[in-house]
């Protein structure tokens, strides 16, 4: 096995950070292969190689083919990896967590857990939408109903300058041409809102399934982080190319939404947001161990450690 040609699998520390990678990047009618710590991606028209660690999320297209090596790279340097369909999105895998903390996990768990905490995330999370409006007082069946017409005029608000006849959402998983232009420019955009979110969530150590507005779908908190920029970035871009009507509408609104991602730091946001959602209203501490031994009375105790002869003579001593 040590004979085997390209990198050693890199510690996390000497990773760049989730939030200094580019966004996403979209390949199709391609092959995938590893050349040391760059992923070589070869079509008709030559090879191109791309450092993996500078990545944050793959989005394969159709005609895709990814090496064993690939995906050993992709998985080592935290690379997500989502597959891209005409009839939808997939998500197949992602890379190992870049970090070693599981602190906002325990958290994210602690608070989907408790109604009190989940309905405190919940208004947060509206919080960001509404940013100018108190919505501390708000239940669950306001909070939706505030959200609906926000969205609604979203739309409205993006038809109007586009001058496109907007007759409402048409998604179909198993039938993406079965949309108008419009509809299908909104897919291809969630597609890749969908992909970052995702891929934070994975690199920071949460729970992809553990989501507080969305619930009992293996994405549920990706969809919940998603949600927060729909309104900013994937439905104005949708509106305004399927207005143009290019003759590849997903190749168009994937790039004008990778260039409103940078515009807008998405990116830098979601991490941001997350921590600040999952923050209970402190600041999540970083420590240096990354393994503990719970206990119920002082709620962490040190890892490796013996703790016999302590055990035996608490018991003695009883």
């Amino acid at each position: 096995m040590s004979e085997i040609p390209g990198m050693i699998r890199p510690d996390l520390q000497a990773l760049p950070q989730i939030k200094d990678r580019m966004t996403f990047l979209y390949l199709e009618h391609c092959t995938l292969g590893r050349q040391d710590g760059a992923i070589t991606v070869t079509d008709e028209k030559g090879i191109i190689h791309i450092p993996a660690a500078a990545i944050s999320v793959i989005l394969l297209g159709p005609g895709t083919r990814v090496t064993h090596r690939a995906m050993e790279l992709m998985g080592d340097t935290g690379v997500g990896a989502v597959w891209v369909g005409e009839h939808g999105v997939r998500y197949y895998a992602h890379g190992r967590p870049l970090t070693t903390h599981s602190g906002l996990l325990i958290r994210q768990a602690a608070m989907v857990s408790n109604t009190r905490k989940h309905l405190a995330v919940v208004r947060k999370m509206y919080q960001l939408r509404f940013p100018d409006e108190d919505v501390s007082q708000l239940t669950m069946q306001q909070l939706r109903g505030r959200e609906g017409s926000r969205v609604r005029n979203a739309y409205r608000k993006a038809a109007k300058e586009t001058g496109i006849t907007w007759n409402g959402r048409l998604y179909r998983p198993d039938d993406f041409a079965a949309g108008d232009l419009v509809n299908q420019a909104l897919s291809a955009g969630h597609a890749c809102l969908y992909g970052l979110a995702h891929a934070v969530i994975v690199a920071l150590g949460c729970a992809a399934g553990l989501g507080f507005v969305h619930v009992g779908h293996e994405c549920s908190f990706v969809y919940d982080i998603a949600d927060l920029y729909k309104a900013e970035v994937t439905i104005p871009i949708a509106f305004q190319v399927a207005a143009e009507a290019p003759e590849d509408l997903p190749a168009v609104v994937r790039r004008r939404v990778r260039d409103a991602m940078v515009e807008h730091r998405i990116l830098e946001r979601m991490i941001h947001d997350i921590r600040w959602l999952l923050s209970d209203g402190e600041e999540p501490e970083e420590t240096q161990e990354t393994v503990y031994l719970w206990d119920n009375q002082l709620g962490t105790v040190a890892n490796g450690i013996s703790y016999f002869d302590r055990e035996v003579g608490d018991d003695e001593s009883s």
